[in-house]
């Protein structure tokens, strides 16, 4: 494995000069369809990741999902920290903030994601924080990524 100091000319160049961070999305797909719902949140996820280890995470998944419901958009490492990340993405702040989504409900499917990645580690005692990444993708513009650390926590009646 390569030290971290090896990594950060490059991560600085990948925030500086990435196609996915520094230029507008093309929405089309390639059939010339115009991007779903689908099809913007994928690319915000790749986006998403591509972000966080730019800024210094290592992205270990994306996309996991618990055998028994639960899901965590990227699992990465932020230093000793394991980060569970949920990524929402929109094209405009219209209606609010991305992280304006992710209430209770969507809360509980992430704690349960994160719950089953741990027991896959066979409990670690670990620190870990629940983040949110929010991706705007306004239309012919440059994406806005907003990272927020700690955007939520276990329940206080909830037992790890």
């Amino acid at each position: 494995m390569l030290p971290a100091s090896f990594h950060r000319p490059f991560r600085y160049l990948a925030r500086r000069h990435s196609p996915l961070l520094s230029k507008p999305p093309v929405m089309v797909r390639e059939d010339g369809e115009r991007w779903d719902k689908d099809d913007i949140g994928a690319f915000g996820e790749r986006l998403a990741a591509h972000y966080l280890w730019a800024h210094g995470c290592g992205v270990l998944y994306r996309n996991y999902r618990a055998p028994k419901g639960g899901e965590v958009d990227v699992v990465c490492r932020d230093g000793d920290m394991l980060v569970f990340a949920e990524v929402k993405t929109r094209t405009s702040d219209r209606y609010g903030r991305p992280m304006d989504a992710v209430d209770a409900e969507k809360e509980s499917l992430i704690i349960r994601g994160a719950m089953d990645w741990l027991r896959l580690l066979d409990r670690p005692e670990i620190f870990f924080r629940f983040d949110v990444v929010e991706v705007l993708l306004p239309e012919g513009r440059i994406p806005n990524v907003t990272w927020v650390k700690e955007a939520f926590g276990l329940p206080k009646s909830y037992r790890y």
